[in-house]
């Protein structure tokens, strides 16, 4: 668990909240708008690594299948927020350009490069559903097994990119402490509006 995480940011939703605390309703829905905010945001970030890098790239098939199973996280938080009548993140045009951006960006960079983005966004994913799971702990069961599966699918991509040569990239150091940074900056927005 991050240094960084309060105690309170990891206990399960309490069963009788206090004034002024959100209802587990509007707690998971806040999980279900950052997600699915989240998992468009993945999408975009390979769809511009593979703009860069093209289908006759020798990792072209390791960022197709990451990307691939992105697309099935996002088409299942589609059908859970419509589902369950959540509103979306407004900032979805802007998670379009920055993920599609950050893509291409780090893939311009090169292969390493995209490789540690995709390490520091699937470890702050990781971090992030694993937070999830332990404030849902048997709250919402179809929910629940969501996030784990898709947790575990983050984990693999991260275990790709570190096979990859995601710490060799040239400034590695910085470049993954400022993806992160705005992983997690996204994610506290979107869960907002």
């Amino acid at each position: 668990m991050p240094a960084n995480k309060s105690k309170a940011s990891q206990q399960p939703l309490p069963e009788h909240p206090l004034p002024g605390d959100r209802s587990r309703t509007a707690e998971t829905e806040r999980m279900v708008r950052v997600d699915h905010a989240g998992e468009f945001a993945a999408v975009r970030i390979y769809g511009g690594q593979r703009a860069v890098f093209g289908e006759n790239h020798p990792k072209a098939a390791l960022f197709r299948h990451m990307q691939e199973q992105e697309k099935v996280h996002l088409a299942k938080f589609d059908q859970i927020i419509n589902e369950r009548n959540v509103r979306p993140t407004i900032m979805a045009p802007l998670w379009n350009i920055a993920g599609f951006a950050l893509g291409a960006t780090t893939a311009l960079m090169g292969e390493k490069a995209a490789m540690a983005c995709t390490q520091a966004v699937e470890e702050v994913i990781d971090e992030h559903y694993q937070s999830q799971r332990v404030k849902l702990k048997g709250q919402d069961p179809e929910l629940e097994d969501v996030i784990e599966t898709f947790q575990a699918e983050e984990v693999e991509h991260k275990r790709i990119a570190e096979e990859n040569g995601a710490e060799e990239a040239v400034g590695y150091p910085v470049l993954s402490a400022t993806i992160k940074a705005g992983c997690r900056a996204a994610i506290w927005i979107s869960k907002r509006v």
